[in-house]
């Protein structure tokens, strides 16, 4: 039987790809989507042990190939305290397969953020597929139904979790999106905080539409990026900005940090006290998983689905939100997120309204680069 691609079109990632992508991976991540350090060694694992990690455009693809969207689900913290058995992707992807009657074709990353952006590869690794070179957030959301995938139409049922224990949960249908976000949090709490989730099979031309394309790439040439600033004594966090579009908003160092476990998710906030040329103003960061909202002085200035990025000052390497710590010296940055996320569709379950912010009024950051 052929395959619904072009092998010679598939890029096989090499450990220095690895190493870029656990950087820019996290960078996109805003805080969220799991640590990507933890993710990229059981990546390098699995190429020492001779599995092949490939990435396939999306316009190379057969339109009506059969691509499965999987990461991993829960509270980033428990992925710290609780390190994956590694078969809890691959146990979703063959218990869909064998309950739809149906063999995927590839691999498809839910959300580029942080260790979600290792989770395919692994799974796919071990399953022998290629990677789709996209994703359905272009950055990272703490639920399930925030995808583009979602947005745009897709019915994320049957789905399968499973946890490091081996347990398999199938969910056969959900009415709404919503409602399966709400199933699936439920039981993650109940397995202890962490799992991995693959939703129901979508076409590849599907995808195509809707996937924020080239993320893969995105993120490894932004972790080259960075790497270049590092090794050339450079600025890395103006390399970010150089290379997204971004924003410097602040520097500041971590003077206060509230967070908790609460219903699956890390919730909370950072307060900051400037430096540098920021000196003596106050900042904070409203945390669900993810960053969320950053203000100045008591006043919006950034917020989703625009990017916020708390990065080390020195290194201009992501702190995800679990890493946060008293005393850290971090740089703010903003980066405009991409259009399909920022259609009115889109704003009703991504943006400010959607976390429980009725106040907020999302103004686009990039609306406003350019027009300055």
């Amino acid at each position: 039987m052929s395959l619904p691609y072009d092998p010679a079109d598939l890029w096989h990632l090499t450990l220095d790809d690895l190493e870029a992508l656990e950087i820019g991976s996290g960078i996109l991540g805003t805080g969220g989507g799991g640590n990507p350090y933890i993710g990229k060694l059981r990546a390098r694992q699995l190429m020492a042990e001779g599995h092949a990690m490939t990435i396939l455009p999306l316009d190379k693809i057969d339109p009506d190939a059969l691509c499965l969207s999987l990461g991993g689900i829960g509270a980033p913290v428990v992925g710290i305290e609780r390190i994956k058995e590694g078969q809890e992707g691959l146990r979703c992807l063959r218990a869909l397969e064998a309950h739809l009657e149906m063999t995927v074709d590839a691999i498809v990353c839910e959300e580029i953020g942080g260790s979600n952006a290792m989770e395919p590869l692994n799974v796919a690794a071990l399953a022998k597929l290629p990677v789709l070179d996209g994703d359905g957030m272009g950055r990272a959301f703490p639920e399930m139904q925030m995808t583009t995938f979602s947005i745009y139409g897709h019915t994320s049922t049957p789905s399968a979790m499973s946890d490091t224990h081996g347990n398999v949960i199938l969910f056969h249908h959900a009415e709404t999106e919503l409602a399966h976000e709400r199933m699936a949090r439920a039981c993650v709490v109940a397995l202890g905080g962490g799992a991995v989730l693959a939703s129901a099979p979508m076409r590849a031309e599907f995808v195509r539409r809707t996937a924020i394309p080239g993320t893969y790439t995105q993120a490894i040439a932004l972790g080259r990026a960075v790497r270049d600033a590092q090794r050339a004594h450079d600025d890395p966090i103006d390399a970010i900005c150089r290379k997204e579009n971004g924003r410097r908003m602040f520097s500041g160092k971590i003077t206060d940090l509230k967070r908790h476990l609460r219903g699956g998710f890390v919730v909370g906030e950072a307060m900051l006290s400037g430096i540098d040329k920021d000196h003596g103003v106050q900042g904070s960061v409203v945390i669900q998983n993810e960053n969320l909202v950053f203000r100045r002085e008591g006043e919006v200035e950034v917020c989703v689905p625009d990017l916020i990025l708390v990065l080390d000052v020195d290194t201009g390497e992501a702190i995800t939100t679990e890493m946060l710590r008293y005393g850290q010296r971090v740089a703010i940055v903003a980066l405009p997120c991409h259009p399909l996320l920022r259609s009115p569709q889109a704003l009703e379950v991504v943006g400010p309204k959607a976390f429980g912010f009725p106040e907020i009024t999302y103004r686009p950051l990039a609306e406003e680069e350019e027009a300055a």
